[in-house]
């Protein structure tokens, strides 16, 4: 009689916990884009609009030539600088909406700096480090004020971060249109220009500005400051289970200020590089939403600052197309918005399948 081989069964247990976080980790995020892509390309067709036509112009508009990746990569290095701002907070359990704030903030105060030291004459090679100093400094001030009183006072760090971006916001325009406006801007109420000599120019045969590779380094270094350093180990302890890290005697206050401050100074070196590489003042210019953007940078990334740079480099992409759209399709250039606005809800949603997908779940009834 000839025995019959039954399919050899898989032992769901023996999978690594932390190689199926790693599966999750890219399968969720990809399968909340194709989500967002049906319905927007739904969302299209209602409107009588094609939507092959449309992620085919997101594609040129995005990375179709050399001046389009270069837009895109410009476009990119705020939003790398903003995702930063969010994840850092977002590994010891705070959940940061300020990023706006700080940048918008930061810019300023680099460009209130770059007055006395324009006027003076001194060298740009002092002042423009002198300006990205001030910018990450107000920003790690004013994002760790929201840290401060979110361990010592207890008060909501989403809330309270919030609404210091909106002060933030305030502060700029009060002085702006006040006291440090420049004289000559009649229509647009800015600071007095910083000038060509104290402009960051493009990197060596691009277009893009140096913030690009300002947010490439900040990615590893912050990478390396949270996976491979005791103070990341610290912070990942402390975002798990605070109760378990105050009884293991660790600084949790401090944890929570230095992570907060960090991604305030990431934020405020992305205000820095908007008035010393593309506005060359502060003006309303500087609230263009890239730290909401961050947000959702951040989210799709899984908080990973690698991850964070090719997802910047994607949603910079969507920016850069917008006015290829809206050209070639008579849309509105806010239509790139209504689909971040979508894969926004959609990854919210996502967040849910976490430690539930079937196939890679242990079976009860399995035998080791």
């Amino acid at each position: 009689m000839t025995a019959v081989m039954s399919p050899p069964v898989v032992n769901r247990r023996s999978l690594d916990p932390r190689f199926v976080r790693s599966v999750e980790a890219v399968l969720i995020p990809l399968g909340a884009l194709i989500v967002s892509a049906l319905l927007f390309a739904i969302f299209l067709l209602l409107l009588g609009k094609s939507p092959a036509q449309f992620f085919s112009l997101i594609w040129i508009g995005g990375f179709g030539s050399s001046f389009s990746i270069q837009n895109t990569l410009q476009r990119a290095a705020p939003l790398i600088l903003t995702g930063l701002a969010f994840a850092i907070p977002a590994r010891i359990g705070l959940t940061l909406l300020g990023a706006e704030g700080a940048l918008v903030l930061g810019g300023f105060a680099a460009a209130a700096v770059a007055i006395p030291l324009v006027t003076s004459g001194m060298p740009s090679v002092i002042g423009l480090p002198i300006m990205a100093a001030a910018a990450m400094i107000v920003g790690g001030i004013w994002i760790g004020i929201a840290g401060w009183l979110r361990h010592y006072r207890g008060v909501n760090e989403t809330i309270s971060s919030l609404l210091l971006g909106y002060i933030a916001i305030a502060i700029m325009n009060f002085f702006v249109e006040g006291m440090l406006r420049d004289p000559a801007s009649a229509n647009k109420p800015s600071t007095m220009p910083i000038g060509d000599a104290y402009r960051i120019g493009s990197m060596p045969g691009t277009s893009v500005h140096w913030g690009l590779a300002a947010g490439l380094v900040l990615a590893v270094i912050l990478y390396i400051l949270m996976a491979r350093t005791t103070f990341g180990f610290a912070a990942r302890m402390t975002g798990g289970n605070v109760r378990a890290a105050q009884a293991q005697g660790l600084p949790v206050g401090m944890l929570v200020v230095a992570c907060c401050a960090i991604a305030g100074a990431c934020a405020g070196l992305a205000g820095f590089f908007e008035v010393a590489a593309v506005h060359g003042q502060a003006n309303a210019s500087l609230v263009a939403g890239y730290g909401f953007t961050g947000i959702l940078v951040a989210f799709l990334a899984r908080q990973n600052p690698l991850a964070v740079v090719p997802v910047a480099i994607m949603f910079g992409a969507l920016a850069a197309a917008g006015g290829l759209v809206q050209r070639r399709m008579g849309m509105p250039d806010a239509t790139v918005l209504v689909l971040q606005g979508i894969i926004f809800v959609v990854l919210l949603v996502s967040e849910t399948f976490h430690g539930r997908i079937a196939f890679l779940q242990p079976r009860t009834g399995d035998r080791t």
